[in-house]
């Protein structure tokens, strides 16, 4: 059996194919397909040829056909429409002017019209030659018919007729682009077990198909093969191989390559160093790289902007922003000007880096040189802007480029700002930019409508994002995850939980699987509402799913049940987390303690707070106020007076609620004048405006206790 391939779709039964080539003395139609134009539209497209000459001979036929499709800017619908009209009065054209046709068909890639003119031949018994199937599989290859194109290639054989390696390569390149890498490598072995034998560029075809599908050894047995065969391997079967190497970090064995190169006296140009400078630098291997570019300069070949790109690029992308700026300045030196790309690579590099006012002055040497920023240098400013908190000079240089008419703001520099706007609680200011927009004609992308639509409901503007919602759906934008994820999360923050579950369902309903945060969100809120049993099924819906639980799933869990009281379920909880190799986070602790505590299981408080210091967190102010309520409530005095001091051992920041609770338990302890005692070393410092520093606290004191003698620090 010749060609035993399974195609992916479309096929043709392989016994038809057998059958096609055993049938002896029988005319083929390949086509049976819709890929023709019908003879009667040339008739109405031309008026019936009222613009052609009549009927010559055969010869002058040939010569009214060659003029129809050499004569300066070629019409095919007239060298058709001829040739069709030709046909049909029985005065054919010769074979090589038919093969003609379709070879300037094809070349002008009008497929449907030389299908048209292939199955016009074939319905006039008409032999096509040679040429005219060459022709009709580089049709089928660019039409990515490749069912098609193997049964003319099926008929090539069975005329006797030699494959060309032009159609062999033509069709490996095809099949490879089209991803269909093991068919090409199937049509490989049969051509070479049929005489067929591949030149370099065959070789060069199936290689690259094969560095895309990152089957880099089979690649590289094809070399070897190569090397077998007497076919000489060029410069470009190298630069393939070493171009999938290095974009699978091999650059080592690409190396080998190129000295390989170097023995066969294979010329090596500034691309093959490019992709292995390149290779290099995406490893942050600058040593190398630079020591490649120095032997490339030794060999008299120049670096091009290219390469001092990849290797400041490289060297941004791991935060030397130092060795990049040194070669920046080298660029120059050597005479190589920077294009907008490299300036636009060390922009985004500063940004990243928190530099935003060192990206400005690389922004003004691009002006200063001449090279025009382009948007992607804005935007890259833009977004370095936005997360460095300088919103507001974001603004200014947004309103300025809103009003120039040399430069067009695009949807990505709208989505920074309103992004940027957004986090800065400005949402008004972000709605003025997206109506801004929608004036100019550009109604944004889903992207845009995501965040608007999540703040929205953030702020409780249900109303607001309901019509940007309806909006989006008019221009045909289909929501996805984080469209749903921004709504389930609004509205699980306002307290809107039967439509934050509708949501759930309907993006679940969509084919979207729901994100372990969105699980998290859901089942934290229900919880705190007390649907401790929906949020215990989302539990366990989740842990089927592709997901796992985490740590902050199992914190709303605990929360929930020890709300509801039941102790026993959280201990199964607690052995289930440390079973699935999860920790207990600080949080986890804070959740028990206070719960235990309202709970009234001061020794169970008591023993988680020992369990988080010796885990080695650091309690904060709201679990220190709830044990002191707790242990305060209980006349717990020598508990308290502990407290007091670990406050003061570990620095706690007062808030105004601890503050508040401090107060209550020197007024009601017996112990009152030592705890006032251990006031003074309390942490002096505020973290937040809610906050009280200790010598706030002292004068507190003081006002309230005038005959204490409390002295501040």
């Amino acid at each position: 059996m010749l060609f035993p391939i399974r195609f992916r779709s479309n096929s043709i039964p392989i016994s038809n194919f057998n059958m096609l080539l055993k049938t002896p003395g029988r005319s083929v139609t390949i086509l049976h397909t819709n890929n023709y134009v019908p003879e009667h539209i040339f008739f109405l497209r031309r008026k019936l040829f009222s613009s052609l000459p009549s009927l010559l001979p055969v010869s002058d036929v040939d010569t009214q056909l060659k003029f129809l499709y050499d004569k300066p800017n070629p019409n095919s619908d007239d060298a058709v429409s001829f040739f069709l009209k030709a046909v049909n009065s029985g005065n054919f054209p010769s074979d090589s002017a038919s093969a003609s046709l379709l070879d300037f068909l094809v070349r002008s890639r009008d497929y449907d019209l030389a299908c048209s003119v292939y199955r016009k031949m074939t319905q006039a018994g008409m032999s096509p030659s040679f040429t005219s199937m060459s022709r009709l599989i580089d049709c089928f290859v660019d039409t990515l018919k490749f069912p098609f194109a193997f049964a003319v290639l099926g008929l090539i054989l069975k005329r006797g007729f030699v494959v060309s390696t032009h159609i062999m390569t033509h069709m490996l390149k095809g099949l490879c682009a089209n991803g269909e890498v093991s068919d090409a490598l199937l049509l490989f072995s049969e051509l070479k077990r049929s005489n067929v034998l591949p030149n370099v560029l065959s070789y060069n075809a199936i290689m690259s198909g094969l560095c895309e599908e990152k089957r880099l050894e089979n690649a590289l047995e094809l070399l070897i093969e190569m090397e077998g065969t007497n076919c000489e391997p060029n410069m470009f079967t190298y630069s393939i191989l070493m171009n999938g190497l290095c974009k699978n970090n091999r650059v080592e064995k690409a190396v080998e390559l190129l000295e390989e190169m170097k023995r066969k006296g294979l010329e090596v140009n500034a691309v093959v160093y490019c992709t292995l400078i390149n290779g290099y630098c995406k490893m942050g291997k600058w040593d190398p790289a630079i020591a490649l570019m120095n032997t490339m300069i030794e060999s008299g070949i120049r670096p091009d902007v290219f390469i001092y790109t990849s290797l400041i690029s490289g060297l941004c992308k791991y935060g030397q922003i130092a060795k990049a700026l040194d070669m920046f300045k080298l660029m120059q030196a050597r005479g190589e000007k920077p294009s907008a790309v490299t300036y636009n690579v060390l922009i985004n590099g500063l940004c990243k880096k928190g530099r935003v006012s060192d990206a400005y002055k690389i922004l003004e040497a691009m002006l200063e040189k001449g090279v025009k920023p382009d948007v992607v240098s804005y935007n890259t400013l833009f977004c370095g802007l936005c997360k460095t908190g300088k919103v507001d000079e974001a603004m200014k240089l947004f309103v300025i480029l809103w009003d120039r008419t040399d430069f067009q703001i695009d949807v990505m520099t709208c989505n920074t700002l309103i992004l940027g706007l957004c986090n800065d609680a400005r949402l008004d200011e972000a709605v003025k930019i997206y109506d801004g927009m929608v004036e100019r004609g550009n109604f944004g992308n889903l992207f845009t409508y995501n965040t608007l639509i999540g703040e929205h409901i953030k702020a409780g503007l249900i109303g607001k994002s309901m019509q940007l919602w309806k909006r989006m759906n008019e221009l045909r934008f289909v929501p996805n995850s984080y469209t749903y994820k921004a709504m389930i999360h609004g509205f699980c923050k306002i307290g809107l939980l039967n439509v934050a579950k509708g949501l759930f369902t309907k993006m679940r309903a969509s084919g979207m699987s729901p994100t372990l945060s969105d699980y998290n969100i859901l089942i934290a809120s229900l919880s705190k509402e007390s649907s401790l049993e929906q949020a215990s099924k989302l539990f366990r819906e989740m842990k089927n799913s592709k997901y796992e639980p985490d740590v902050t799933s199992f914190n709303a869990m605990i929360d929930g049940t020890l709300k509801a009281g039941d102790v026993e379920s959280v201990k199964e909880l607690m052995k289930e987390m440390l079973q699935m190799g999860l920790t207990p986070d600080a949080f986890t602790y804070s959740i028990l303690i206070n719960r235990f505590v309202k709970l009234g299981l001061f020794d169970e408080a008591k023993g988680a707070f020992d369990s988080m210091i010796d885990s080695g967190f650091k309690p904060d102010a709201h679990v220190f106020d709830s044990l002191l309520k707790g242990f305060g409530s209980l006349g717990k005095d020598e508990d308290v007076k502990i407290l007091f001091q670990k406050i003061a051992d570990k620095g706690i920041v007062l808030d105004a609620e601890i503050r508040d609770t401090i107060l209550s338990c020197i007024c009601h302890s017996s112990l009152g004048a030592d705890l006032v005692d251990i006031l003074p070393y309390y942490a002096p410092e505020t973290s937040q405006k809610i906050s009280t520093s200790c010598n706030e606290f002292l004068v507190k004191m003081q006002e309230c206790e005038p005959e204490s003698q409390i002295s501040t620090v």
